[in-house]
C-alpha cells in the first residue's frame, strides 16, 4: 500500500529521484533500483541546502552519526548511503553502466511530459536536473 498516498498525507514529497530514474530506465534500460542508487545520492548532493534539516535528521537517526559540523554529518550520510548501495553490488555512477552520452535529453523529456518542476518546493527545473545528471555521470 505504499503507493496509495496514505503515508504521504500532509508530508511534502520529492519525486525528483524517481522521475529522473524513470527516464534513465526508458532511455537506457536500467532497472528502477539501479537508477535510484545512481540518482538518489546525486539528488541529495545537489539539493543539500534545501534539504539540510532533513539530511541532518537522516544522518543522526539512520546512520547514528554524531558531531558538531552539520556539513560533515550531511557529507557522511550521503557517502554512507552510496557505500551501502555499493555493498549490495549496485553501481552508483552512470559511467559504471557505460552511459556517457544522451543525458541532455532527460531534462527536456521531463519538461515535455509535464513532470517539471519537481521537488517538495517545486524548485527542481531543467537546470537542476542537468546538475543532478552531471553528478550522476562520474
Amino acid at each position: 500500500n505504499a503507493l496509495n498516498g496514505l503515508i504521504a498525507c500532509g508530508v511534502p514529497q520529492d519525486w525528483t529521484t524517481h522521475m529522473i530514474g524513470h527516464e534513465l530506465t526508458a532511455l537506457y534500460g536500467l532497472d528502477h533500483a539501479q537508477t535510484l542508487a545512481v540518482v538518489f545520492p546525486a539528488t541529495l548532493r545537489r539539493l543539500r541546502a534545501n534539504k539540510r534539516e532533513k539530511l541532518l535528521r537522516y544522518a543522526r537517526r539512520v546512520w547514528n552519526l554524531t558531531g558538531d559540523s552539520p556539513d560533515s554529518l550531511i557529507d557522511q550520510a550521503i557517502d554512507r548511503t552510496e557505500n551501502f548501495f555499493r555493498s549490495l553490488g549496485v553501481k552508483t555512477r552512470l559511467e559504471a553502466y557505460g552511459i556517457r552520452d544522451g543525458l541532455e535529453r532527460i531534462p527536456e523529456r521531463l519538461k515535455n511530459n509535464g513532470s517539471l518542476p519537481l521537488g517538495e518546493r517545486g524548485d527542481v527545473d531543467e537546470s537542476v536536473v542537468r546538475d543532478i545528471l552531471n553528478l550522476c555521470a562520474v
